[in-house]
């Protein structure tokens, strides 16, 4: 579709251009909000014959814009928002909390001059466009934390995320044996309280220790045998001797 623009639209033109757009956006967008004409015959003469005073005020639009845009350039918004340990909220940031942080703040803008693409989902420094007039747009900085002590460490140029981060990967170190062979653990040392494991025996331990059993084993097998021999050579008693005399 072709329109007349009424005022200077972003990467489309500035007042008084006649573009193709595509309908929808025409019909959702540009005519209802008074920014284009259709571009037909009538609407280009009645654009010619109130071109002078469409421009008189844009320019006076302009001007209450630039006004207001030193009040509102680089000011820094303050959102406290519950998150996870991840830095996601649980939620987000739309631009009517924007409108009513700036507000708050003593600075005046609509929702539809917030230029937000996506809501805010996570705790950080993040830079918002304001569009006061389609010729004049400003930055805020909106500064969404868990805590306003966040909030300050945030505000000094600090990554809070990437502090905590750090801070829980301290308590996971890894020793490092330079001696140990790849794909093996490193050596912490016997547990504490541990009993400390028998060490092998020198080889001449092992024989002496032998030998003297094998000794002993000799030693007791010989007495036995003396006294089996000394039981056997034992004569007999006489049976008359065991009776009682007469």
């Amino acid at each position: 579709m072709e329109v007349i623009l009424l005022e200077r639209v972003e990467k489309l033109g500035a007042i008084g251009d006649v573009v193709t757009v595509k309908n929808g956006f025409a019909r959702n967008y540009l005519l209802p909000n008074k920014k284009a004409l259709r571009a037909n015959e009538s609407n280009r003469k009645l654009f010619e014959s109130n071109r002078s005073k469409i421009e008189s005020d844009n320019a006076d639009r302009r001007g209450e814009a630039e006004t207001a845009a030193k009040d509102i350039d680089g000011k820094t918004i303050q959102l406290i928002r519950q998150a996870s340990n991840t830095g996601q909220l649980y939620g987000s940031v739309s631009a009517r909390d924007i409108v009513e942080a700036l507000d708050t703040d003593g600075a005046k803008v609509t929702k539809s001059q917030v230029v937000l693409g996506r809501p805010i989902k996570s705790i950080g420094m993040h830079e918002i466009k304001i569009a006061l007039h389609p010729e004049v747009s400003v930055s805020v900085k909106v500064n969404v934390a868990r805590s306003p002590e966040e909030a300050e460490l945030q505000a000094q140029g600090i990554d809070v995320m990437a502090q905590m981060f750090e801070r829980d990967n301290a308590s996971f170190t890894e020793k490092f044996d330079p001696n140990a062979e790849p794909g093996t653990l490193p050596d912490d040392g016997p547990a504490e309280g541990a009993q400390p494991e028998a060490t092998e025996a020198q080889p001449e331990t092992a024989e002496a220790e032998t030998a003297e059993a094998d000794t002993a084993v000799a030693e007791t097998a010989e007495a036995e045998t003396e006294a089996e021999v000394v039981e056997a050579e034992a004569p007999e008693g006489d049976a008359s001797d065991d009776k009682p005399q007469a």
